[in-house]
């Protein structure tokens, strides 16, 4: 869950972009790529990871690549490579289990050598708008992408359903369809590898943050299932994750312990989001107080920006929802408790490999509880998995103190 009102870092927007010498290096180097997906189209591609189309987004030096992570905020080491950066549209699932297309990031080593490729899947946090997704837009979520291709990993980093250049709209915090689409552009990244004269070796390192990290641990499960076949997980490391909505988050944000603003738009997000799957009120009055039941269904349709969304809702829940649609939020029943508890199961499950949850005492977006209630799931199914404490920071804070302690813990896994 990604601040919607986040603060304002010096950020030089230019340094994951691509110069006019850079655009036609990379444009050379795609034009075959790209030409060779437009003609993998057909019959025989209906089936889920098939690659649609690949355009190439940048090529990046190391210095370059070094200095795109240090601008989006992460104190990071220089990289150890250069960086290829391509957006992938690929076949997957809709909730409903139809076929769609979803496009994801994905970054590989320049020069690896002929080693095979430990893969990282990054899963971001909240956003409204479809623009702000990896594969679109420059800022931190592509930058940590980068951060771990330039270390020498493939990293892999979905748009979700609904973003990026997908169809349709974001199914939010539907952990199912978060799942396949991040599995599925796994099975397409290994396509996208060949094409440039790579391999991986099946190890997946997973993370992610905010809605990611409650997605990494629902992605991680699938692959520890063998859902995903050629790769294995290795290990989990999600940050802030919302993992407990009935027992932390939503409490608090009923309760004034999280921001106003930030919890409205989030919990707006969800309820919308959740109606689109299942019919949770027969019309938005039911749900939403005048006058936001009449604009607050068309704000989370992909195209509003996060801060024109945060802008139109009240400063807290209580002023958006009708008094009877908040008690079945703090008491849900039938559809709607049943995502519930899909949503709070993402922790309730064995992994068999290393963890880490990574937070920050000081976040009012999504409570540290969360994470609290995430670790004794995991030791109620035998798991110790350490916590790392990122401090005092706020949401976005934690994320930009977490990920380079991940990179290094990363790294040794990986035998870098």
């Amino acid at each position: 869950m990604t601040n919607p009102m986040p603060k304002q870092r010096p950020h030089r927007r230019t340094a994951l972009r691509l110069s006019a010498a850079a655009a036609v290096l990379c444009l050379t180097a795609g034009a075959g790529t790209a030409t060779a997906a437009a003609a993998d189209l057909g019959a025989g591609q209906a089936r889920r990871g098939a690659v649609v189309s690949v355009t190439p987004l940048a090529l990046l030096d190391a210095r370059q690549a070094t200095a795109g992570v240090r601008d989006a905020g992460f104190v990071t080491p220089p990289e150890r490579g250069g960086v290829e950066l391509e957006r992938v549209v690929y076949r997957t699932v809709t909730p409903e289990g139809r076929p769609t297309t979803a496009s994801g990031l994905v970054a590989l080593p320049r020069d690896p050598g002929p080693r095979a490729l430990t893969t990282v899947e990054y899963a971001h946090g909240t956003m409204a708008y479809r623009g702000e997704a990896p594969s679109v837009a420059d800022g931190p979520d592509r930058a940590e992408a980068v951060m771990f291709a330039g270390d020498g990993f493939a990293a892999v980093a979905p748009d979700y359903l609904g973003l990026g250049v997908g169809p349709g709209t974001h199914p939010y915090l539907d952990a199912p369809s978060e799942t396949t689409a991040s599995t599925d552009l796994l099975i397409a990244a290994r396509q996208v590898e060949a094409r440039h004269g790579m391999h991986d070796d099946g190890r997946v390192l997973v993370t992610g943050f905010s809605e990611g990290g409650a997605a990494a641990m629902s992605i991680g499960r699938a692959l520890q299932h063998g859902q995903v076949p050629g790769y294995r997980l290795t290990a989990l490391a999600p940050v802030s994750g919302p993992y407990d909505l009935t027992g932390s988050e939503l409490p608090a944000a009923l309760n004034g312990r999280l921001l106003g603003p930030d919890a409205t738009f989030y919990a707006a997000d969800l309820v919308v989001a959740w109606n689109r799957l299942h019919s949770l009120y027969g019309s938005p009055s039911e749900a939403f107080q005048a006058p936001y039941d009449r604009t607050v269904t068309a704000l989370f349709d992909g195209e509003h920006t996060d801060a024109q969304v945060a802008a139109a809702l009240p400063d807290r829940p209580q002023r958006l929802f009708t008094p009877a649609f908040l008690q079945q939020l703090q008491h849900p029943t039938g559809k709607f408790a049943q995502m519930f508890r899909m949503a709070d199961s993402v922790c309730q499950w064995a992994p068999q490999v290393p963890v880490r949850l990574y937070d920050a005492d000081g976040d009012r977006d999504v409570a540290p509880a969360n994470t609290l209630a995430c670790k004794a799931q995991l030791a109620h199914e035998g798991v110790d998995a350490p916590l790392v404490d990122a401090g005092a920071t706020d949401h976005n804070g934690s994320a930009f103190a977490s990920y380079p302690l991940i990179r290094t813990w990363f790294d040794a896994l990986a035998g870098h």
